[in-house]
């Protein structure tokens, strides 16, 4: 895999073998990041990271820090391994843990950006709700799911920006607006 654009633009790096995460395609990923354009300086919570790559495409594009979840031990491995590869250590964390207990024990904290791409086999809309609740007033939940996956998040909290479909892959953008 490799970093699309920013500072990091063109650096490869690895990612987890098996079928236990699906790292985001470059397409898919380029049209997230045009879509969001300017992230200079913004906070970023990538839940479900896989391969760390919508954390590293974020901090190569100017994120100020990012926060990458992962369970999987050999993902964690993995990302723990490509963020010293590119020296981003200091601007990211990385926990080994599920997202859901991330969400009780770190119930204070709100991002500008939220990336939540959940394994597609396990799709977990309590936990999505859960993550949701962590993106600052004005800030972006943006879901990866199949094609014939749905998540409806509460419409007084969040407001559905726009839906895009990539092949069997769907991008679901969201602005907590209070």
């Amino acid at each position: 895999m490799r970093i699309i654009s920013g500072t990091l633009k063109g650096h490869t790096f690895d990612s987890p073998k098996g079928f236990q995460t699906h790292p985001m395609g470059d397409k898919i990923r380029t049209a997230l990041f045009n879509t969001l354009g300017d992230i200079k300086g913004l906070t970023v919570l990538d839940a479900f990271s896989g391969s760390g790559a919508l954390s590293f495409e974020a901090l190569s594009r100017g994120a100020e820090s990012a926060v990458a979840l992962e369970l999987d031990k050999e993902a964690y491995k993995v990302i723990r391994a490509n963020a010293e590869k590119l020296a981003v250590g200091d601007r990211m964390k990385l926990f080994h843990i599920n997202a859901r207990s991330w969400t009780y024990r770190n119930n204070t904290e709100r991002f500008d950006l939220i990336f939540c791409d959940p394994p597609y086999n396990h799709i977990q809309e309590t936990v999505i709700e859960k993550l949701a609740k962590h993106t600052k007033v004005g800030g972006l939940f943006i879901c990866s799911l199949p094609t014939y996956g749905d998540i409806r998040l509460p419409e007084e909290m969040y407001e559905k920006v726009v839906s895009k479909s990539y092949g069997d892959a769907m991008l679901v953008f969201y602005r907590k607006i209070l």
